[in-house]
């Protein structure tokens, strides 16, 4: 018998990715299934991927079916799992189903969805001043009177990445940003909050048998363009007492709150005069090079010992070192068309850099953020001060230069 991790969904590169890396090393047979066509013609190069089947990912009876036909040719599957944002409460769906392991859909499908999150923690002293209104509303100033004044945040109830996600400075705004969120999803609600000011915050966490582990404490960056893209991760090497007591009780709030046994999740907050405000909650490791910088600061491996969490073990997050950890990313200011990129050697001989990744390759069109997916290249760097490992970072990035052509 094969003993088999399915992942459902993966990107080429980042933590979805590192897990699939994972479960081979930890010497499982690895299924992949992909609705990416793009991967498929592009098989030679996920080589961690020992099966890749293409299926529709949000189709569960076709994923069901798949799944029977693995077991029917020997393949034992272990756990069915993914940690691309669209696909966790799927993968956890087909988990309880083929492989159960203590670890229940049901919390995941209300972190998917931001209205469901807002209205189970409503009340509780982190939760924003929000009000969740139909899809086709068009708003009146009294509609608005729960809220504080103006900028107002508007997203979309399963809004990711920052795709969704709008800011608002006076009601003729907040119902253009309604009717465009609107027309993309036109049977989705949608949320209007309070703008918080504040440092914003990213918490990694596991959670075990009700008991919880934070795995790092992250300060974000955040560009304001046309949307809110993280560009700068800070990972504390050292948490302060008090900082860390204080996340400590959140977590807690939203691990009793959603009933959580086991699972992984991430969320951003920000830190006011008034303490924490959540931002939002994701049931999943962070994507990008958010486990590469967690390996830097602290020498474990977050995708792996989740890995060994869905798969009924206990994870340990014991930090090997501690370093401080910066990673900036490069977006571009201008769309265009990529002719070379330049600087990468340079960024990688450039002192404290630990790692530089670029994604596009050349022709390639390239534009200003309008999601997180609109980054393509980062530079991590560690340092005795998160202050210095943040220099280090934006000097080593901005060796990269992406060469456009309009």
């Amino acid at each position: 018998m094969l003993k088999t991790i399915i992942f459902i969904g993966t990107n080429k590169s980042g933590s979805s990715r590192e897990a699939i890396r994972a479960a081979e090393r930890l010497g499982y047979f690895t299924v992949l299934f992909t609705n990416n066509e793009k991967q498929i013609k592009q098989r030679k190069e996920y080589v961690d991927v020992h099966e890749m089947l293409f299926v529709d990912t949000t189709d569960l009876p076709a994923m069901q079916r798949e799944i029977r036909s693995l077991i029917s040719k020997g393949n034992e599957i272990m756990t069915i799992t993914s940690f691309v944002d669209s696909n966790v409460g799927r993968a956890l769906r087909l988990c309880e189903e083929f492989c159960p392991n203590g670890t229940s859909s049901y919390a995941v499908d209300i972190m998917e969805n931001k209205a469901g999150t807002r209205s189970l923690l409503d009340g509780l002293p982190f939760s924003p001043k929000y009000i969740t209104v139909p899809s086709n509303a068009l708003l009146t100033s009294t509609t608005v009177d729960a809220l504080p004044k103006f900028p107002l945040i508007v997203k979309s109830a399963s809004s990711t990445g920052s795709k969704d996600v709008l800011r608002a400075t006076d009601l003729e705004q907040l119902n253009r940003h309604i009717l465009k969120l609107n027309e993309k999803n036109p049977d989705e609600s949608i949320i209007i909050e309070e703008f918080i000011e504040g440092e914003q915050y990213l918490v990694e966490a596991i959670v075990h048998d009700k008991q919880i582990q934070i795995a790092g404490v992250v300060e974000q960056e955040i560009t304001y363009g046309k949307r809110f893209i993280i560009t700068g991760y800070g990972v504390l090497g050292f948490v302060p007492r008090q900082l860390n007591d204080s996340i400590m009780k959140v977590l807690e709030s939203i691990v009793e709150k959603f009933d959580i046994r086991n699972g992984a999740l991430h969320v951003e907050m920000r830190l006011t005069d008034h303490g924490w405000k959540l931002i939002e909650i994701n049931p999943r490791i962070s994507g990008g090079a958010m486990n590469n910088m967690l390996k830097a600061a602290f020498g474990f491996d977050l995708v792996e010992e989740t890995l060994k969490l869905y798969l009924g073990k206990k994870p340990t997050l014991t930090p090997k070192h501690q370093n401080y950890v910066y990673t900036q990313y490069v977006i571009v200011d201008k769309k265009g068309i990529l002719e070379k990129v330049t600087g990468k050697n340079r960024a990688r001989k450039s002192p404290g850099v630990v790692e530089v990744y670029v994604k596009p390759k050349k022709g390639t069109q390239l534009m200003p953020p309008l999601s997180m997916g609109h980054r393509y290249a980062y530079v991590i760097a560690q340092g005795e001060t998160l202050e210095t490992a943040k220099g280090l970072a934006k000097k080593g990035a901005q060796e990269i230069q992406f060469h456009l052509k309009e």
